[in-house]
């Protein structure tokens, strides 16, 4: 396994994260276990979840991920050798606090206590907001459309300084943010220069080959001011596995079963996955190796979460580590891209 330090910290994270969104729905805590301990096994030191998981979200799936990662440390007792990362959700679930889960003190104090408690740790690592307070063009929305009853949101700072109280308290680590935008990462990077407040020292936004809208305005900002990307949806929710080709609808596959990702396979994606499935043939190497490899390769990215929901798909994620893009195969990856720009974001 290969490593890289998170943001400006002195923490070495693997190149590959481990995933867990859909432990609870898709997955049970037996399966959950296989799959950390084949992980650990095979080097990864580095779990993202999130308090809204089990996705897809709802009242009943919430927390359901944490509980699992929980039980796995008490029954494991090896919590010191997890670089652990979770998220406080944004506003919109009605469920969560009330529906009133702002990034205020309160709000975020009430979601860290909440996934401590589920975790069994007294700790996380890396804290992430996991969508804006803000309006943003974020989960698929090409275009930015303000939101005409939005009040002028400028809580930046506020938000800051909330979680560094946290910090200060010994209950988050670090921080980051996902699903973000270049306004977003700058204004948070320079508000932690101006004010000596905390930095956000990770970015988790989709990135795959059939969506590299991070490179336009993001990945500069990542390297320059060593914010990494983690990268989410590496596979385009499993498109690029080549299942969903042919108007194929496998069973029991996220696609199939859950509504809200049928962005992926719109008619320009179907188009760019044939073109990806062929190249991967022509390097005889799978789809998903291909996938994985692109993202792994870029040098604004700090790790790839991948997400397995059987043992034979994390075993492919992870081996896709071992994997090289060479300049003939990055050329031919660009020529694709550029002749399909970004069809699923």
């Amino acid at each position: 396994m290969k490593f890289k330090k998170l943001g400006n910290t002195n923490l070495g994270v693997s190149s590959i994260c481990l995933g867990t969104m859909t432990w609870g729905t898709q997955n049970s805590e037996k399966d959950a276990f296989e799959q950390m301990d084949y992980s650990v096994d095979q080097g990864i030191n580095f779990f993202d979840t999130a308090e809204i998981y089990s996705v897809p979200p709802t009242a009943e799936s919430y927390g359901k991920t944490e509980v699992m990662i929980g039980n796995w440390f008490k029954k494991r007792k090896n919590r010191d050798k997890i670089i652990l990362a979770s998220k406080v959700a944004g506003p919109g679930c009605d469920w969560i606090r009330g529906g009133k889960n702002s990034f205020n003190e309160k709000g975020i104090g009430e979601a860290i206590e909440g996934s401590l408690k589920r975790l069994k740790t007294d700790y996380i690592d890396l804290y992430q907001l996991h969508w804006p307070e803000r309006s943003t063009n974020t989960f698929g929305r090409r275009e930015y459309s303000i939101n005409k009853n939005e009040k002028e949101w400028n809580n930046f700072e506020n938000i800051l300084q909330s979680l560094e109280k946290f910090i200060k308290s010994g209950k988050i680590r670090y921080i980051g943010m996902s699903n973000e935008t270049p306004y977003g990462l700058s204004r948070y990077i320079e508000l932690s220069k101006s004010k000596n407040l905390p930095r956000m020292m990770s970015v988790q936004n989709p990135y795959s080959l059939v969506n590299r809208i991070y490179e336009i305005g993001m990945s500069e900002i990542s390297i320059r001011e060593k914010c990494g990307l983690l990268a989410y949806y590496p596979l385009a929710s499993g498109a690029l596995s080549g299942k969903y080709r042919n108007n194929q609808m496998p069973k029991n596959t996220r696609l199939t079963l859950f509504k809200g990702w049928e962005r992926h396979l719109n008619p320009l994606a179907q188009k760019a996955y044939d073109e990806y499935y062929k190249l991967s043939k022509e390097y005889n190497i799978t789809m998903v190796q291909l996938a994985h490899a692109f993202v792994n390769s870029r040098p604004f990215i700090t790790s790839n979460i991948i997400g397995a929901t059987t043992m034979d798909q994390l075993k492919e994620n992870i081996g896709s580590i071992s994997i090289k893009i060479t300049k003939e195969m990055m050329e031919k990856i660009d020529l694709i891209h550029n002749n399909n720009p970004n069809p699923s974001p």
